[in-house]
């Protein structure tokens, strides 16, 4: 995986993004896997949006952390997705799973960032085209439809 480097500029961009994630981690609804998720995207303007996991005892009727915040960004008009962090308490580090990466794609700029982040902070960031090559996106049904 490719490490994306920063400068201060960018820096305290991402510190934002962060600390919107981390907030929004505190108010996960995990009562059943205890693994709470907190997520935030920022838009190409600089919008940021967060979302937690939220579960459900009927298992798949829960969401991710990335989802809510997509939808929250969607909600207010935002439609393209610059960065996205997912904060995690896990060792090995916390990916949008294999659902949320296909609802990334659907708003995800070329040069989208994503960052994967313990409580401590971010671990490791990488382009989103690393998560998902080949992505099944708008560009693949505009181009059946031609």
């Amino acid at each position: 995986m490719t490490v994306i480097l920063r400068d201060p500029a960018q820096s305290a961009a991402l510190d934002k993004l962060f600390a919107a994630a981390l907030a929004a981690r505190e108010n996960a609804y995990a009562p059943y896997s205890h693994f709470a998720v907190g997520a935030a995207v920022r838009t190409p303007a600089g919008e940021i949006f967060s979302g937690a996991n939220v579960e459900n005892a009927a298992y798949p009727a829960g969401c991710c952390a990335e989802t809510g915040a997509i939808a929250a960004m969607a909600a207010a008009g935002g439609r393209q997705i610059a960065e996205v962090l997912v904060v995690a308490e896990c060792g090995r580090g916390i990916w949008p799973c294999g659902g949320c990466r296909q609802r990334i794609a659907e708003f995800a700029t070329e040069d989208a960032i994503v960052h994967s982040a313990g409580p401590e902070g971010i671990r490791q960031s990488i382009k989103f085209a690393a998560l998902l090559p080949q992505a099944f996106d708008r560009q693949t049904l505009e181009s059946e439809s031609e």
